[in-house]
């Protein structure tokens, strides 16, 4: 039975968790107080909740939610856990070029992103993918696209049609 001090750090993991649509599991071994400091202000600005917190309680919050199976065997070693609640793949991006800026840490371990587990070979894909406002802003552009067509024939047809009435016009005046 955990302590209650534990037991507060138990609560406010599920909590996070619960509102979290994905989970980045990162191992931070042989990173800098100055590069931890660097990648948390990084995600920050992502609007992600970066936090290191002991495996044992990460794991017992996990086994009390469930559905996070495939994430246990990695709470091993020191690790460092994103938390995202809108925008699932900006810890992705963040990671990718925080990487390749600080000699390959920290380590990428895994993801879960509703539910879907992705693996330490699939940062590249996650980074790519497109965020929620972009995605949307393709969806709007699609549906606004027939209605602009729509728009512009009428307007084509309008000017046609008065150039017809002044074509008329000067034959009858003629």
């Amino acid at each position: 039975m955990p302590t209650a001090d534990k037991r507060a750090i138990l609560d406010e993991i599920s909590e996070t968790l619960q509102n979290s649509g994905a989970l980045y599991v990162t191992k931070y071994k042989g990173m800098s107080v100055a590069q931890a400091n660097k990648l948390r202000g990084a995600f920050r600005k992502g609007n992600v909740h970066y936090k290191v917190y002991k495996n044992k309680l990460m794991k017992l919050a996990m086994q009390e939610l469930g559905g996070y199976d495939e994430m246990l065997p990695l709470l091993t070693e020191q690790n460092a856990f994103a938390f995202v609640e809108d925008e699932l793949s900006a810890p992705a991006k963040v990671l990718k070029d925080f990487i390749k800026d600080n000699n390959d840490k920290p380590e990428f371990r895994a993801a879960l992103i509703d539910g879907d587990f992705y693996g330490p070979d699939q940062l590249v894909v996650l980074a790519a993918m497109r965020s929620k406002d972009e995605i949307i802003g393709d969806i709007l552009g699609l549906l606004m696209a027939p209605i602009t067509n729509a728009v512009g024939a009428l307007q084509a047809q309008g000017s046609n049609l008065v150039g017809a009435v002044k074509t008329v016009a000067v034959k009858s005046e003629n």
